[in-house]
């Protein structure tokens, strides 16, 4: 016989506010099985802890329904109290009636009635719950960092420092990142490259840190605590255990003209080349699509030239696949392409630069050594124009493919650019166009203010309607708010503060990750406020501009604390396993293996067994079985069964359907 206890929450004014708390646990007391129903103040507090797991002993009490929050913020909470009163925690249903209820409901009576339907709907389910016992699996003490700018390079070193083998994973030949394409960093204005590089050195040399450049994930399986993760490393042309980095090759190569994504197309590179003098891993690169020897087989200058005899044409891609304890995504940001702005004439003159651009255009190691000269002509600018929000904060229904949201640190670099042109060259004018101007961050305020009050810079309210090039200037519309007027600047260059966007690998890499994304493809962590470094897949963690626009130092900061996260869990030697695991019922099966092929876990196999039939014949029938150490209860294989063969336990077809009927009673 079922013994129910029903505890209603007031939140507070959360539920109580919108939903008559006393009038549900009211109701709650007619429903079949149940002995006891009370409300309480705080029922996450230690008293309505306490008052649970009394209760639970007082009346003997065969499974409980807590009628609060999301089971996502207390769920677990609520289960250890149940264990403490001596139920089986999985004897525990929660009815949402807050985030499901009173916050999407203005008046009392409908959400009170709704509240009743879903404490219904929860008693329905708990009469059927079964108690369930928790295993345990291993766990892998390696973790994988996919991504290697900063957070990833910051998120490695704190894995590694606290004694854990981690390996990271870079698409480009070298680790860096964007942060190695900057001059110089705000509000300090120290030297990026000076920053960076001691990291990169230190992840190099680190013995438990190890670096796949120039590869790719290419595919995930597993759980937390064991992934199996496969590993494309893209052929280099160039064997890695025998470069010694000299760039004789990189002199010598006779195709000039390929263009240097380093340096955004600015100038060219060879066909064979390193990124930049400070690359890591220090190891020369092939492009195959410039190649005269890999498209024609004529050539083989690079060949000729290394002594070390690195060169190998013949090679192909390399699939490994490694074991890890934990994944993090640190995949970082790229500018928006902002080709579809007509009206700023990025297309039209080469004098129309993005923010990034112009780094390299300052950057002594950039193209041009440092010295500020327009693409253009090679001529010193003495009027440059910055366009602020270029892509960031237009309106959902634009057709430019701009950003809604503000991409955080455009008004800092923009600040810095225009600060750091003056001090250079004290004879250009600087006009800054912009809508707001965002400085939330330590001494982000007092630097915006130097660029006014100390190097003169023009910040002009308002934007940019037109640029045209026109006789060797750049003429440039806009409107001064404050003032209430027309400008027109003839200017030498325009800078644009394009938008930041999630790189083009965050899509992919969340669908082998299994991972949440929100609609501008960010990665989405499990809570905003408590768990903000964590994916809501269990085992991946994430780390930098992959989640959201961050400057450098809320990206290190966020790279420590999902370094952390994987700390503790890599710690662990064992996880307890979610007993919630699919089973098959063997007589039913009928063996067609739809619910293997949506298995994402490799959880599902099939196997011959023999079965004794109705006249007493022995027969064999291909059946599957689950696999309950792999199984994560993602329910895919109980929707996809034709049979009706596969069962989620705790979450079975009778369980669901029983609280449907009790919703439509």
């Amino acid at each position: 016989m079922q013994r129910i206890g029903v505890f209603v929450c007031h939140c507070g004014s959360n539920i109580a506010a919108t939903v008559d708390v006393k009038a549900v646990a009211e109701a709650a007391k007619h429903e079949s099985g149940v002995v006891f129903s009370a409300d309480y103040q705080y029922m996450c507090s230690e008293s309505g802890q306490d008052l649970i797991k009394d209760m639970i002993k007082e009346h003997k009490l065969t499974g409980i329904v807590v009628c609060s929050c999301s089971p996502r913020m207390h769920e677990n909470t609520f289960c250890k109290a149940a264990a403490a009163g001596g139920l089986n925690p999985y004897m525990v249903e929660i009815a949402n009636i807050r985030e499901q209820c009173s916050w999407i409901h203005k008046d009392m009576p409908s959400a009170t009635a709704k509240a009743i339907v879903l404490v219904r709907s929860a008693i329905a389910k708990v009469t059927l719950n079964a108690p369930l016992t928790a295993g345990t699996s291993p766990v892998t003490k390696r973790a994988l960092v996919i991504g290697g700018g900063i957070a990833g390079i910051q998120t490695a070193l704190d894995i590694a420092d606290a004694g854990f083998e981690v390996d990271i994973v870079e698409k480009e030949p070298t680790i860096g990142g964007k942060m190695a394409q900057i001059d110089k960093t705000f509000p300090t204005l120290d030297c990026a490259a000076c920053i960076l590089t001691p990291k990169m050195v230190e992840a190099a040399q680190n013995d438990k840190i190890r670096i796949f450049s120039y590869s790719e994930v290419s595919a995930v399986k597993g759980f937390v605590g064991n992934f199996t993760v496969t590993i494309k490393r893209k052929a280099r042309y160039v064997k890695e255990d025998l470069c010694t980095g000299c760039g004789l090759c990189t002199e010598k190569c006779p195709q000039k003209k390929v263009p240097n994504e380093f340096n955004l197309g600015l100038d060219n590179r060879r066909a064979i080349y390193i990124p930049f003098a400070q690359a890591i891993p220090k190891i020369a690169t092939i492009d195959p699509d410039y190649c005269t020897m890999l498209k024609s087989g004529k050539c083989g200058v690079c060949s000729k030239v290394c002594s070390a005899g690195a060169i190998d044409y013949q090679a192909k891609d390399e699939f490994i696949d490694v074991n890890y304890g934990a994944i993090v995504a640190a995949t970082g940001f790229n500018p928006i392409k902002v080709d579809k702005y007509d009206e700023f004439a990025y297309a039209q003159s080469p004098d129309v630069v993005t923010s990034l651009e112009y780094e390299r255009l300052m950057n002594a190691a950039g193209p041009t050594g440092g010295t500020l000269l327009r693409p253009s002509d090679r001529t010193h600018p003495h009027t440059i124009v910055f366009v602020q929000c270029v892509g960031s904060r237009e309106s959902e229904d634009s057709t430019k493919c701009g950003k809604s949201y503000c991409s955080k640190i455009c008004c800092m670099y923009t600040a810095k650019h225009a600060m750091l042109t003056r001090e250079k060259y004290p004879d250009t004018d600087v006009y800054v166009f912009y809508i707001d101007v965002r400085t939330p961050g330590k001494s982000f305020d007092e630097f915006y203010r130097r660029a006014v009050e100390q190097y003169g810079v023009h910040y002009i309210k308002g934007m940019v309607g037109k640029v045209t090039p026109e006789g060797g200037k750049l003429k440039v519309q806009a409107s001064d708010l404050i003032a209430g007027k027309q400008l027109h600047i003839d200017a030498d260059m325009v800078v644009l503060a394009a938008a930041i966007e999630p790189d083009k690998t965050a899509r992919p890499l969340a669908t082998l990750l299994t991972a949440s994304m929100d609609t501008n493809d960010f990665f989405t962590e499990a809570h905003p406020k408590l768990r903000p470094v964590e994916s809501p897949t269990a085992g991946v963690f994430l780390s930098g501009a992959c989640q959201g626009p961050k400057d450098i130092p809320e990206t290190v900061a966020q790279a420590g604390a999902a370094a952390s996260k994987v700390i503790g869990l890599l710690a662990k030697d064992h996880l307890v396993c979610n007993p919630c695991v699919a089973n098959a019922n063997e007589m039913l099966c009928s063996g067609c293996s739809q619910c293997e092929k949506v298995c994402p876990y490799g959880a599902i196999t099939y196997s011959y067994k023999e079965f004794r039939m109705p006249d007493r014949t022995t027969k064999l029938r291909l059946v599957a079985s689950v696999n309950a150490a792999v199984c994560q209860g993602c329910g895919a294989c109980t929707v996809t069964c034709p049979s009706g063969a596969m069962d989620l336990k705790g979450f079975s077809n009778k369980q669901i359907m029983a609280e449907v009927d009790a919703i439509c009673k």
